[in-house]
């Protein structure tokens, strides 16, 4: 029996094309906290940009690799349909539907999922989002302490034909939402969504992995057709902040991800500090799963490994936090670079397109 359980996602990291645009886009639009300007320590003449809360609080951290020739990336096997981002209540995304098509932004419901309801939309690179709220939660259908056992069926309003679109559509906030008002405040990662051929492989490898348990077992509410399971760190009583990892289920599909702009790069799931991260990469050896040696990335320690659809996973240690190299108060002001790049830093900067 796995005595490791990951507390849930440290970060998730994407692929953007233009950085200043992503700066834009979810620093100022969606009002989240620019906690470290760096640049990818595997390819220095790249911005690394992380975004969070409360000075990058695990499970709040967003991260861009900018590569600006990427192809169009897309969805499939191995790879995150979209992640969620969280907020507290219906009507705080309303205002958040009204922020959004204010500026331009295309956007769809939002959609009564049961669990949660759920509006969706895309950055400017295309990464499908959504804005999900904190409820009702997943025990609307069968009992908190005994979550997973069973395959739900939706109830027929949540599906396509028994949705009113039309009312959906015009459900939004009734004044402009000029700024992000504290009752907007995203926090950090509600879910990710992923794809994989096969969920009862998935779910037995992340089960055995990361400790990770199903909290739901049901079916894509957009395609009734597709299985549609949960996992989280769930100790049978109550599910972990910032842990739920939802796959759509494509037996033998061979449309796989493809990976570039838009698209999620890897997840990353928490270790408290560099000894547990070492007991993970025993744990993960002694499964036979191919694991990295520990890199270093400054603000944390990782280690990397493929689910078996290919999904690229890390295990990322909480410390030591990207107050290391600047103070809390002035995070992600300057290029921050680590100590053995800070010889190329001319060169480096040169590079690099201002941020503003």
């Amino acid at each position: 029996m796995n005595t490791l359980t990951t507390r849930g996602f440290h970060h998730i990291t994407m692929v953007a094309t233009d950085a200043p645009r992503t700066l834009h886009f979810y620093g100022e639009l969606l009002g989240l906290e620019l906690v470290k300007k760096t640049v990818n320590f595997d390819d220095p003449g790249a911005y690394h940009l992380y975004f969070g809360r409360d000075g990058g609080r695990p499970g709040t951290i967003l991260t861009f690799f900018e590569w600006a020739h990427a192809r169009r990336g897309h969805w499939g096997v191995g790879g995150v349909h979209h992640l969620a981002l969280g907020v507290a209540t219906p009507q705080a995304q309303l205002k958040w539907k009204r922020r959004l098509t204010d500026a331009g932004v295309q956007v769809s419901g939002p959609i009564d999922r049961g669990y949660f309801k759920s509006l969706y939309f895309a950055d400017p690179d295309g990464q499908v989002l959504e804005i999900a709220t904190a409820g009702p939660g997943y025990a609307i259908d069968e009992p908190a302490e005994a979550l997973g056992r069973e395959l739900i069926t939706p109830v027929a309003e949540r599906l396509p034909a028994g949705r009113d679109e039309q009312a959906i559509a015009r459900l939004t906030h009734p004044e402009p939402v000029p700024v992000v008002t504290p009752d907007m405040q995203l926090d950090g990662i509600h879910h990710i969504t992923g794809i994989t051929d096969d969920l009862e492989e998935a779910g037995d490898f992340y089960e055995r992995t990361l400790g990770l348990r199903i909290v739901k077992k049901t079916f894509n509410q957009d395609d009734a057709q597709t299985k549609h399971y949960f996992w989280a760190n769930y100790d049978g009583a109550t599910i972990g902040a910032h842990s739920a990892l939802t796959l759509f289920g494509w037996p033998g599909s061979r449309n796989v991800a493809r990976p570039g702009a838009g698209q999620t790069h890897h997840i990353a799931f928490r270790a408290e500090n560099a000894e547990e991260q070492l007991a993970w990469r025993d744990h993960l050896l002694s499964l036979g799963v191919e694991v990295t040696p520990v890199r270093d990335r400054s603000y944390f320690e990782s280690i990397y490994f493929h689910a078996p659809d290919g999904q690229l996973l890390e295990i990322a240690t909480d410390t030591p936090g990207f107050a290391i190299d600047e103070p809390s108060e002035h995070l992600g002001t300057t290029l921050r670079l680590p100590e053995w790049l800070e010889p190329q830093r001319a060169d480096i900067e040169r590079r690099l397109v201002p941020l503003s």
